[in-house]
């Protein structure tokens, strides 16, 4: 059963028994993935890291091949 299926059949379900119906797939995606980020940053701070900026500060240190050195 797909994903789509389910939700008609949850939709029908609840229309049924007079519940609301439920949220459509993927309706809460971006809000999944901010409180997912807080999270993260949350762990962070506990582990003592720096919360912000630690996927750009380590693409920093990757070896850039189109730079020249100055020496």
């Amino acid at each position: 059963m797909t994903i789509t299926q389910q939700y008609f059949l949850d939709t029908y379900r609840a229309r049924q028994l007079g519940e609301p119906a439920p949220p459509a797939p993927g309706a809460n995606d971006w809000q999944v993935a901010r409180e997912l980020r807080g999270h993260r940053q949350f762990r962070a701070v506990v582990a003592g890291r720096p919360a912000r900026g630690r996927t750009r500060q380590a693409i920093g240190r990757w070896p850039r091949p189109w730079r020249r050195s100055t020496c």
